[in-house]
């Protein structure tokens, strides 16, 4: 049995401290090779998202690591002892990016190839695992799966021409054989289904594992930040009843960032977070987990993510969690309508940390004033905060006290995530809201007051964010860029 991960480093934009090793803001290709060493060397990650999706990728980073920093890869064998895992486009959603797929997966047989020359013939496959982002059914992880086996494996024993040598006579054999697709389920309708496309997709196959991603971020910027927890939740639940039904291991993997919006999981939460979810055997540490704290602080939130013991998820209220789930996440959508145009406005000065194609993802709900566009999940939270709007009480007032205070035996770390979140309210923020967003957001605040908080206001982030809410009054706010980044150095987090 391989060794699975337990910590993941991802390339997410989040974080407002720059690497010392970053040769400009917006990290790209040379930068993320030296980055994936770093995290593996030494922050103590054992696997390293390599992402293909919405920027240009380097295909040849396994020969890069490897020439680069030999003697640890001498020492821990990548493939064995640490992990690089695609982040590959989904073709059934991001069309302008399908072929992109393909160039990810043709670059796998020739990383083995680099591999094969530094460890010698009978290493392990450097990259075995793609994920799949975005999915919806159990089609499009076939589309993958068998993609790679009959059109980029199996063509080595196809005939340059006929009677000719085969492919891999002339160029070398294509391996691996096959790959493992993991699943990234982003959605809340295909997050509570997965159980189902899973089964279907195990169908054919004699996996002794499979790994499956849940989505935090995008959860949360859909459906509100209460519904994305109880979606991960059922999913989970449902998943460890269906790894017992049929046998198999499941290993889930939770995508959460710094923000309690989007997962609340930084080097001062860890044990939260583990508490929370205790049945995930992978967490990501995104960048502003790896780089807005103090590198000793990083380091031990990781060593207890690694000691952690895998335990599974307690029996609790399904149906209370799905009508919770819809109570929320319809007032969430209403409310957004309102508060996008403000959102969007402060979202364009944010400042990226990546080199990547700007990722604008179309707000899917059709209401009659429309379809709404929002930023995506990082650039959506980072404007909300530096309008001292905490994103995380959104859609709250569709709650009465009582059944907030019943939510707390369904998401433990509720009253935790919300006196983090509310620690960067500002109330001066209500005299820019819509009048229906505003009083919302004063009923949400209401609600949310009949909980035991602790909540000590950051004088101040509310110094910065007023500032902000200022200039946003006039005319002309200009770029406001300088305001969010100080907001958001003292947040730790961009967003």
């Amino acid at each position: 049995m391989r060794k699975i991960p337990r910590v993941m480093s991802t390339q997410h934009p989040d974080n407002v401290s720059l690497p010392f090793f970053a040769e400009t803001p917006d990290m790209s290709g040379e930068d993320e090779i030296q980055e994936a060493y770093y995290a593996f060397s030494h922050l103590g990650c054992d696997e390293q998202m390599w992402d293909s999706e919405g920027k240009e990728v380097d295909d040849f980073v396994v020969k890069k690591l490897l020439t680069r920093y030999s003697h640890f890869f001498k020492e821990r064998r990548l493939g064995e002892d640490c992990f690089l895992t695609l982040r590959v486009p989904n073709p059934s959603v991001e069309r302008e990016e399908a072929k992109i797929l393909v160039e990810a997966l043709e670059s796998i047989p020739r990383s083995m190839d680099a591999a094969c020359l530094f460890y010698g013939e009978g290493c392990k496959p450097p990259i075995f695992e793609v994920i799949l982002p975005m999915t919806t059914c159990a089609r499009e992880l076939n589309r993958v799966y068998y993609f790679y086996r009959h059109f980029i494996s199996e063509k080595q024993y196809q005939p340059i021409y006929e009677g000719d040598i085969t492919l891999a006579e002339w160029v070398g054999e294509f391996r691996p054989e096959s790959i493992q697709v993991i699943p990234l389920f982003e959605d809340i309708p295909s997050m509570l289904r997965a159980q189902e496309i899973l089964e279907e997709y195990l169908q054919d196959k004699d996996f002794p594992y499979l790994r499956v991603f849940l989505a935090r971020s995008d959860p949360a910027l859909n459906y509100g930040s209460v519904a994305a927890v109880l979606a991960n939740k059922l999913a989970l639940r449902r998943l460890q009843d269906l790894a017992s039904r049929l046998g198999i291991e499941i290993y889930p993997i939770l995508g959460a960032g710094s923000p309690p919006f989007r997962g609340n999981l930084s080097p001062a939460t860890v044990e939260q977070v583990l508490r929370e979810y205790p049945c995930v055997e992978t967490f990501t540490v995104q960048s502003a987990f790896k780089y807005d704290h103090p590198i000793e602080e990083v380091i031990s939130a990781i060593k207890k993510i690694h000691n952690f013991v895998r335990y599974p998820l307690e029996e609790f209220d399904e149906n209370l969690a799905t009508m919770t789930i819809e109570k929320t996440s319809e007032e969430y959508q209403r409310l957004i309508e309102g508060l996008a145009p403000l959102v969007n406005r402060v979202a364009r000065d944010i400042p990226r940390r990546r080199m990547r194609k700007l990722h604008v993802g179309l707000f899917g709900y059709s209401r009659s004033l429309g379809r709404v566009t929002l930023p995506r999940a990082i650039g959506f939270c980072g404007a909300c905060y530096s309008l001292g709007l905490p994103p995380e009480i959104l859609g709250l007032n569709a709650l009465e006290p009582a059944e907030l205070s019943d939510l707390r035996h369904l998401y433990r770390g509720l009253e935790a995530d919300l006196s983090r979140a509310l620690q960067y309210f500002n109330f001066r923020v209500l005299e820019l809201l819509p009048q229906e967003v505003r009083q919302a957001v004063i009923q949400a605040l209401e609600v949310v007051n009949t909980l035991p908080l602790e909540v000590q206001p950051d004088p101040v982030h509310q110094e910065v964010t007023s500032r902000i809410l200022s200039r946003l009054r006039q005319k002309d706010p200009g770029n406001l860029s300088d305001l969010i980044v100080e907001a958001a150095y003292r947040r730790r987090f961009l967003g």
